[in-house]
């Protein structure tokens, strides 16, 4: 049972691939799955991680913190820049100027939850992704708005509070919990964690072909630009944080960890704030087609990392 899980979890990028052309072919056939329900399954998969993790290992984060701080670094300085690169570079304002605010706004979000469970398959180190998580999302609170206003001309304003409770309701507590339960209830946390990465792929998978099928349209008639602008500012972050993670000398897992948390921003707080402050207006697309490409090049890097990891092991 536990090796058919392992093979079923190590296709993953597989059912990505099938699962997104599926949702283009017939978006019905995964449109059920609703936006509210991408909460609740990401927070059972963080119970999950959390039982994968102990107290020590958040200690053992916290004794190098330059680790999490590159992180947080390459996500706001170099992301947002990246983002108004791209957009000038593309000339997406001489298509529609909320086109670059939009791309520029989901540059200036903090890395989405989705995140962890990318760190979680890839092997990465969990606990660094966690954290890192949680501060570039408090961190958002100031920054979002004031990058997006210098470098998008845009003043977004975000509400804090909620911001920070969803985070620790998505994030925090199922973690924290896990981390609990693995410490006092060590046996049944170790029956859950032969099924937990396997629940974790079909969470991802639904949550993509999800995002596809409710953007169908949308993905299908967007010109070349349009696609390929967020395209290129993901495919940067994850390449970025991974050299910046490098350069300092860093583990391997925890290089992986860095390249997914700047490789995946939180495009859904990015599609709620251009909806929320730029209605009737384009600024949302970018968003909703960030969520589809970040997704899908990290489930791919996360496949293949798991498949060299589980290769080195054999050797």
């Amino acid at each position: 049972m536990r090796r058919a899980f392992t093979v079923l979890t190590g296709a993953f990028p597989l059912w990505i691939l099938l699962s997104s052309a599926a949702a283009l072919a017939d978006p019905r056939s995964f449109a059920w799955f609703r936006s509210d329900w991408i909460g609740w399954g990401l927070g059972a998969i963080m119970l999950g991680m959390g039982l994968t993790l102990t107290f020590e290992d958040f200690r053992k984060v916290l004794a190098i913190p330059y680790a999490g701080l590159v992180g947080v670094v390459c996500q706001f300085a170099l992301m947002p820049l990246l983002g108004w690169s791209v957009a000038h570079a593309l000339g997406l304002a001489e298509i529609d100027p909320k086109l670059a605010v939009g791309l520029i706004l989901v540059a200036c979000c903090p890395g989405g939850t989705a995140s962890n469970v990318i760190a979680y398959l890839a092997r990465a180190n969990v606990a660094l992704s966690v954290t890192m998580t949680t501060a570039s999302t408090f961190a958002a609170v100031a920054l979002t708005p004031l990058l997006t206003k210098w470098l998008a001309g845009a003043f977004v304003e975000i509400d804090a509070a909620r911001l920070c409770l969803e985070t620790f309701k998505v994030v925090v507590a199922p973690v924290l919990l896990g981390v609990l339960l693995n410490r006092y209830l060590p046996g049944a946390a170790r029956r859950i964690v032969v099924v937990s990465p396997f629940v974790s792929v079909v969470a991802i998978v639904l949550v993509v072909a999800s995002i596809i099928a409710h953007n169908r349209d949308l993905v299908l008639g967007a010109g070349w630009r349009l696609l390929a602008a967020p395209a290129l500012l993901h495919a940067g972050g994850f390449g970025i944080g991974y050299l910046a993670a490098k350069r300092l000398g860093l583990a391997e897992a925890d290089r992986r960890t860095v390249s997914v948390e700047v490789g995946m921003q939180n495009s859904g707080l990015g599609g709620l704030l251009a909806t929320k402050h730029f209605p009737g207006t384009a600024a949302p697309v970018p968003c909703a087609i960030s969520a589809v490409y970040h997704s899908l090049i990290g489930s791919l890097l996360a496949g293949y990392w798991r498949w060299s990891s589980q290769k080195d092991e054999r050797v």
